[in-house]
């Protein structure tokens, strides 16, 4: 198949996103398949047709060279989509959507790939979009009795409100924990809501109670959930640098909890899935306390998609490689066109 992954764009996820779609392009490659890897934003000047990009830009180690100024083009108000990319995605057979963060995970980028019927990976736009929004997220969950921590809003021009401490401050539009802080007391308070608000386009960030207790995440993949795994950062949460820096956080798949809550887990992990309307593949986060009560953290629409990743962890513990993973997620795709 002719495959374009995207990758990159204007998110402050993108170099964990360009990180992602390296593997799957290289994947994808191994597997038999003709693949561009694209960044969103700088798009492929010159061609407007798959053959054309492929017969340009296609070299030895599955890349073509992005372009220096890909930076500067992030700090300008270009648009969000990149030169002939709907073009030479209307002429592939299907995009892998390699995106995490901005309009690649808040859905915006599925709703205009169908408006001009153009075939892709992962949820539809919606489920998407209420993913994406933790404040959405966490409503929906609640009326369906699905443990969450309890929350507050901030708006951004009124920080005055009475916040129990400690807290967890969050954006209610951003991933990879970027942007969240644990406030611990009031004199951190204030700085860690102004960097939540930098992090975000919401006008209100979400203040959640601080839960203490082990993390974990859950993904589905098709019809199946996978294996629990557990992280254990070795200072601090779950954050951006824990995520995405080796040797931060220990990974343990399966995770080493009783069967019965790595099965609630799995359950309330698939009861999430089915309930926001994602399709093809979704990872959920975990807390759990002292007393085996199960808080969902969040929701990701487009995990992280490199060898090292949870959902590929949680996938190889079951005997799915990651060049088996990738081309299960465009199979499992392809399904929604038929």
């Amino acid at each position: 198949m002719k495959i374009i992954v995207l990758a990159g764009g204007k998110s402050d996820e993108h170099d964990v996103s360009m990180s992602s779609g390296s593997k799957i392009s290289n994947a994808l490659i191994e597997n038999g398949h003709k693949v561009l890897l694209i960044d969103l934003l700088v798009g492929v000047p010159q061609c407007k047709d798959f053959d054309c990009a492929y017969e340009k830009y296609y070299q030895d180690h599955y890349t073509y060279e992005i372009p220096k100024e890909v930076s500067n083009l992030r700090d300008s108000k270009v648009n969000e989509i990149g030169e002939n990319i709907l073009d030479i995605c209307s002429s592939a057979d299907i995009v892998f959507i390699a995106l995490h963060g901005g309009i690649g995970e808040k859905g915006q980028l599925q709703a205009i790939f169908d408006s001009f019927n153009i075939r892709y990976t992962g949820s539809g736009y919606q489920g998407s979009l209420l993913a994406m929004n933790k404040l959405i997220a966490k409503e929906l969950m609640s009326i369906h009795n699905i443990l969450s921590a309890p929350w507050c809003t901030v708006s951004k021009n009124v920080k005055n409100k009475e916040i129990k401490l400690p807290a967890v401050i969050k954006p209610t539009d951003n991933g990879s924990s970027i942007g969240v802080a644990i406030v611990e007391n009031k004199e951190e308070l204030d700085s860690a809501i102004d960097k939540a608000f930098d992090c975000s386009s919401d006008s209100k960030i979400l203040i959640e109670e601080k839960i203490t207790g082990r993390e974990f995440s859950v993904g589905v993949l098709g019809e199946q959930v996978l294996p629990v795994i557990e992280l254990k950062p070795r200072t601090g949460f779950y954050d951006y640098q824990n995520k995405y820096q080796n040797n931060r956080t220990e990974e343990i798949v399966p995770a080493n909890i009783a069967v019965e809550l790595s099965k609630k887990m799995q359950e309330i992990s698939h009861k999430v899935h089915e309930l926001l309307g994602l399709s093809v593949y979704s990872r959920t986060d975990f807390l759990l306390d002292h007393q085996d009560e199960i808080f969902v953290i969040e929701i990701n629409s487009l995990p992280g998609m490199t060898p090292n990743s949870l959902l590929p962890q949680e996938a190889k513990a079951i005997g799915i490689n990651f060049n088996e993973l990738c081309e299960r997620i465009v199979e499992e795709s392809l399904k929604k066109y038929q």
